[in-house]
């Protein structure tokens, strides 16, 4: 969906019929002839990335034929990755309009998906499964919500059955590799990759799950492999910043940092990813200004008294994955992996990135009845993934912009802060081929910019919940394991449980860029490793400033 459009759609449009060429003086078309013809022509302009045009021709079937399913369907996959809210509600509308649709099924299904709500979602790709069995994209989609539902286990079958069907698929390699990851099970992994990569199926992104199923001490064959990959003058964008990462990856593991960072740089700029730092500057200006302590002293006793949410935040790489399996190791504890479940519930009042006005100008006002809607649907939402667990840990790194939110909502709700060296944090996500999501990674100076806008946040937070976040150290976990573990399961108000200790030993799924790494005891190599790069990083020591503890 890489392209905003549902699985099959192409088989979809051309199983309705064609509008006729009419001759010249024919009877005008029926306004059935001209939907159609419109929309044909909508998904052309879609499938050219005109989607503002698609939109418009969408609009005007939908004026004068207003539930017609296949306007509400490509209106609904228009919106998918921009607004998911307004692609749900045109989806579901297509479903409801045309319930016998397995393709309207499959793709409300997977927009269920991207915004983490599982249930829903695993409910649409099993009847799309239903009403047509051989569907390979449901299959697949079906086996990535287990995966994501920290079920990968019930996804294996799934995607096995899928390769009955067609073994060269790329989304049934890449989809039974990831589950297989996902569970530890890192060498039947590396058969599959390295399958796909022989077929050259979805190569890039084959090599780049590959290299991080182990580290290499050695210059293993894949690494020439990938740069001569590297070498095609046909490679498209995204094809060569996966590859870049993938080198970089490699050759940071064999020490050979000057061509490591060559690598990770290329990759951004093939990226061309741009962010806009001064917006997101005013951003957290209207969050510290909204977020006051006379506006949450007012609204104390909105919340939920419930003890069930721990957030686990900070910036991303920060060690927020091995703090997760720490507390899930605890037998009260779930880990429900990065949700975005708060994100869009801040999203619906208005509390987005996007206010241009300012928060208070933009927020949906917070009533006591609100906060309960709010909190009974997040906390129903939480239920889901473990029914009897007394805390379940949602470690979206990102909440860290929605802590007041959270102060809110749940006042009882544990928050722990990972933070580490601020030039560790922000190297280790500059190697990492995130989405576009991140693109505050474009360079090292945005990156470090950015980070102290973070950083300025979190002070925020700090002064205005004192006592309410547990700032937890990577270094200081590094160093003292059981200490750190112990504050850790305590600051949950949870008796100790040694299995905490042996959280590499923890049978769940990982679905997060550190899955090889929580498969190991504790190590330190991570600790200070930006001294290696530190001639090439001068862009993001400055910007980090006073931050970067050199």
């Amino acid at each position: 969906m890489s392209n905003r459009l549902p699985p099959a759609w192409s088989k979809h449009i051309m199983s309705r019929s064609a509008p006729k060429v009419e001759p010249p003086k024919a009877k005008p078309l029926s306004r059935a002839q001209a939907d159609d013809m419109l929309l044909k022509q909508a998904y052309d302009f879609q499938q050219a990335k005109r989607l503002a045009e698609a939109k418009e021709l969408c609009r005007r079937v939908l004026e004068r034929t207003p539930n017609h399913p296949l306007a509400l369907y490509i209106m609904g996959t228009l919106f998918i990755g921009l607004d998911d809210e307004i692609a749900l509600r045109y989806l579901a509308l297509a479903v409801g309009e045309e319930p016998l649709n397995p393709y309207y099924h499959l793709s409300l299904g997977e927009t269920y998906l991207k915004v983490s709500e599982y249930s829903p979602a695993i409910t649409h790709i099993q009847q799309a499964l239903k009403l047509k069995p051989d569907l390979l994209e449901a299959l697949c989609a079906l086996g990535r919500a287990y995966v994501e539902f920290d079920k990968a286990d019930i996804a294996l079958p799934l995607y096995e059955r899928a390769l009955k069907i067609n073994r060269d698929h790329p989304r049934v390699r890449a989809g039974l590799a990831s589950a297989l990851i996902g569970l530890g099970r890192m060498d039947e992994a590396e058969i599959y990759l390295k399958e796909a990569i022989e077929r050259r199926i979805a190569m890039p992104a084959a090599y780049n799950e590959l290299v991080r199923t182990r580290k290499f001490t050695e210059e293993p064959a894949e690494l020439k492999s990938i740069l001569r990959e590297l070498g095609n003058p046909k490679l498209d964008p995204d094809s060569a910043m996966t590859l870049h990462h993938a080198a970089g990856k490699v050759l940071n593991d064999l020490k050979r940092y000057d061509d490591a960072i060559d690598h990770f740089k290329k990759a951004k700029q093939v990226a061309g990813y741009k962010f806009d730092l001064e917006a997101y500057r005013r951003w957290v200006d209207s969050t510290i200004e909204f977020f006051n302590p006379d506006m949450l002293a007012a609204k104390a006793g909105y919340g939920s008294p419930s003890e069930v949410p721990v957030f686990v935040l900070g910036m991303p790489r920060s060690g927020t994955t091995l703090t997760e399996q720490i507390c899930a190791s605890h037998p009260d504890v779930h880990g429900a992996g990065e949700l975005s479940k708060l994100r869009r519930t801040a999203n619906a009042i208005g509390l987005t990135r996007l206010s241009a006005q300012g928060l208070a100008q933009s927020i949906v006002p917070i009533t006591p009845d609100l906060a309960k809607m709010l909190t009974e649907g997040h906390l129903s939402y939480l239920r889901e993934r473990a029914p009897t667990a007394l805390r379940i840990v949602d470690k979206m790194p990102q909440n860290f912009e929605l802590i007041g939110l959270i102060g809110l909502l749940f006042p009882n709700a544990r928050i722990i802060h990972c933070r580490r060296d601020a030039i560790d944090n922000c190297l280790s996500c500059f190697f990492l081929n995130f989405s576009k999501g991140h693109s505050y990674i474009t360079d090292l100076q945005t990156l470090g910019l950015y980070y102290r806008e973070y950083d300025r946040l979190m002070r925020h937070w700090d002064k205005v919940f004192p006592g309410r976040i547990f700032e937890s150290r990577y270094e200081t976990l590094v160093a003292d394991q059981e200490a750190q573990s112990r504050r850790l399961i305590d600051h949950l108000g949870l008796p100790w449980d040694d299995a905490c200790l042996r959280f590499f030993e923890n049978d769940g799924s990982v679905n997060t860029a550190s899955r090889w790494q929580v498969r190991q005891p504790i190590y330190n190599s991570s600790i200070k490793q930006w001294k290696n790069y530190e001639s090439k990083i001068q862009p993001l020591i400055d910007a980090l400033g006073d931050l970067a503890e050199l």
